[in-house]
């Protein structure tokens, strides 16, 4: 089975090498199916297919193995097997190097829902933040060994271009194949002037060349050091996945890797029956219910949200946990009533101000210019906004222009806080 590689989150970028440079990588094993494939009516009216199918299904052999054997067996049957759609996933030992794989992913995460133990619904993880990656596609036409042409874009993302493998060169005699160093290589499609354009391509047309796309993924509690890949061919599924991507990178800061949130919710693959508009051969629309594979983000948004806490409050609050450590505070200065302390001031003003964001520090320093303490300050905003105002960007936003409208009238703004702690006290 090949073994494609894709690349790891985080990693550290790559060095030199004879094979090139590039991120660390890591190898896919192991194909969870969208489907099954099942007899033709043809080869169903041939006991010795049907004897040769059912074997190969209870030995969990793959539909290419059983094609093959049935192949091989009944030579006219040139295509005995057609793809079935079903509402779940097809896990076969002979699609993954560890044969006891699929039966641990079955163990944990399979149901019995009245057709046996199959695999509707299970957790996934994606091991990196670019959705490209963990859903790379392409339109391709496979030959009987391997892919003859396939899309390709340039390098400015404009052109989408045809490629195929370069013709092996062969030496002076004209009667051997060089070596060739680093694999194939690949050119321009020659016929069609390295351009894909799927209207007006005979390949496509005559539905040679499709669009085929995988993802990659872990499981968690199936312990591989390789990702698990998904084949499909749905435009539906594919285009779906990138808006759950889209939407999950917005709300977690571009990263669509890992757990989704602190109680370490995972994506979930699914199957969900749909209607499916597409043009048949006279060019009318016309409707089919499919199941359809479907991307699934069961989690809080407004988790997603809480989890983005600016980084500028992290950082002060980490200053001043290193200067406790260090000694160079005070005991008093560990109250949690005082989160920054005037001698942390001049670390503190280091932080940049973003427009309508403002940080604890900065606006504790605002504050000590209009003449008010930094316990002060803090004792008065907690009992007017809380005390989570301190880590709520909102919050120090409100406390910010609170500070703006006094600009002009500093002194009149400590009285306001001296009156109002006096009065609550």
């Amino acid at each position: 089975m090949a073994n494609p590689n894709v690349t790891v989150h985080g990693g550290p970028p790559g060095l030199p090498t004879l094979l090139g440079q590039g991120p660390a990588r890591i190898p896919t094993g192991g194909k969870i199916r969208a489907g099954i494939k099942v007899l033709t009516r043809k080869a169903a009216e041939q006991p010795q297919a049907q004897r040769l199918y059912d074997e190969g299904v209870e030995a969990g052999q793959s539909f290419d193995q059983i094609e093959r054997a049935i192949v091989g067996a009944l030579p006219q049957l040139k295509s005995p097997l057609i793809p079935r759609n079903v509402p779940w996933f097809t896990v076969r030992a002979q699609d993954f190097p560890n044969p006891e794989t699929p039966k641990q992913i079955l163990d944990a995460y399979g149901e019995d829902r009245g057709d046996g133990l199959h695999l509707y619904r299970f957790p996934i993880v994606f091991p990196s933040d670019q959705w490209q990656t963990v859903m790379p596609h392409e339109l391709a036409a496979w030959g009987a060994q391997d892919k003859r042409y396939w899309s390709q874009y340039s390098a400015d993302g404009r052109v989408r271009l045809c490629i195929c493998h370069a013709p092996v060169p062969m030496d002076n005699t004209g009667r051997r194949a060089i070596r060739i160093f680093g694999g194939r290589k690949t050119v321009l499609r020659e016929d069609n002037g390295g351009i894909c354009e799927p209207e007006s391509c005979a390949d496509y047309q005559q539905r040679r060349c499709n669009l085929t796309g995988r993802f990659l993924f872990f499981i968690p509690g199936i312990r591989s050091i390789s990702a698990f890949e998904l084949p499909t061919n749905s435009f539906y599924a594919m285009n779906a996945a990138i808006q759950k991507f889209e939407t999950i990178g917005f709300l977690r800061g571009g990263r669509i890797s890992g757990f989704l949130d602190r109680q370490r919710t995972p994506f979930y693959l699914t199957k969900r029956l749909m209607e499916v508009a597409h043009i048949d051969e006279m060019g009318l629309p016309t409707r089919v219910s499919q199941w359809i594979i479907e991307l699934e983000a069961p989690v809080d948004v407004t988790a997603l949200l809480r989890d983005r806490e600016d980084e500028d409050t992290a950082i002060v609050q980490a200053q001043l946990a290193s200067q406790v450590l260090d000694g160079a505070l005070g005991v008093e200065a560990c109250d949690t009533d005082v989160l920054v302390d005037p001698v942390t001031m001049g670390a503190a003003m280091d932080i940049p101000v973003r427009e309508g964001d403002p940080t604890l520090a900065h606006l504790l320093a605002r504050a000590q210019d209009y003449g008010i303490a930094s316990e002060q300050y803090q004792a008065y905003a907690d009992r007017r906004w809380g005390r989570g105002w301190r880590l709520n960007p909102h919050g120090r936003r409100r406390a910010w222009d609170e500070l703006d409208r006094y600009r002009n009238d500093p002194q009149g703004y400590l009285d306001k806080i001296e009156s109002e702690l006096h009065r609550v006290s």
